[in-house]
């Protein structure tokens, strides 16, 4: 049970951000301490409860969204880069790092209703979104509401579905077994680690999100797919999500994995900032089309 306890560990905290001694080396040591630097940091109570998130840098605003079991820190490679370049926001999402969690059932509509409480706090006119994972689901949610006025969105590694159509099979199993791993240690009233927690964030892989595809025509924003061709997410739906926006563009990264955001972060961070920085364009190379 100890190693499977451990093996747990290291799926969600690998899986979203945290991978040190892996088969993918991430860099997550600043020489800012993001997620601890008191001089930036702010809390913000939304639907009861507090929710903590940092600033840096001046100009336009760019939020950056976090992945599951991350924290402000996990994005610290993009704060580095973008803090020169826009103002960026950046916060623990609800139930991860210094936020609170305060309900039985964490989902996506609600941690999109945090983000967007932050936007009306801050009074933002119009922002930009970088989010990793769950951060790029909560990106896409932003842009289906249209409560916020987005100009554009990287999304890397988003799925709309928590099934093996759209996530990789070896992944939907292993967030299936550690659920009932944890859901076993809740009944034995096991106080090592906070069960509970875990659940929630396991519940948000494993049974979310459920965002029908018709929604994505919703979204007035510009907005870039991304992904690694060796992600947890499948390719064919990253293309799915691409090809059923209105205003997109398609990055699949050759020999990059989910977690290119810190493993990686230079080939990112470029990609990500020329499609922010740049008019978007979408041609066609159909080339009966163009005019003589």
């Amino acid at each position: 049970m100890k190693n499977s306890i451990k093996l747990l560990g290291i799926f969600i905290f690998s899986l979203f951000c945290s991978i040190t001694n892996a088969q993918v080396k991430m860099n997550i040591e600043f020489d800012t301490p993001y997620g601890e630097n008191e001089t930036v940091g702010n809390y913000i109570t939304i639907d009861g409860a507090k929710i903590y998130y940092e600033e840096y840098g001046k100009g336009e605003p760019l939020l950056l969204i976090h992945g599951n079991s991350g924290s402000i820190k996990s994005m610290g490679n993009q704060i580095d880069y973008f803090k020169t370049k826009y103002r960026v926001i950046i916060a623990d999402n609800r139930g991860q790092g210094k936020s609170e969690l305060k309900t039985d059932s964490l989902t996506y509509v609600q941690i999109t209703r945090d983000w967007e409480a932050i936007v009306n706090h801050l009074k933002l006119d119009s922002i930009n979104i970088i989010g990793w994972s769950d951060g790029g689901i909560i990106g896409l949610k932003m842009g289906i509401s249209g409560k916020s006025k987005i100009k554009k969105i990287v999304a890397m590694g988003a799925n709309l579905r928590p099934d093996s159509t759209a996530v990789n099979s070896w992944a939907v199993n292993y967030a299936l077994k550690s659920k009932k791993m944890v859901e076993l240690k809740i009944q034995e009233h096991d106080t090592t680690q906070n069960w509970n927690s875990q659940k929630q964030r396991l519940g948000l892989l494993g049974d979310q999100p459920n965002i029908p595809i018709r929604e994505l025509s919703k979204i007035k924003a510009k907005v870039l797919i991304m992904a690694g061709d060796e992600d947890i997410i499948r390719t064919k739906h990253s293309l799915e999500i691409y090809e059923n926006i209105p205003k997109a563009q398609l990055c699949i990264m050759p020999g990059e994995t989910h977690f290119t955001p810190a493993s990686n972060p230079e080939l990112f961070n470029e990609i990500a900032n020329k499609f922010l920085s740049e008019p978007f364009k979408r041609p066609d190379s159909n080339f009966t089309k163009w005019k003589k």
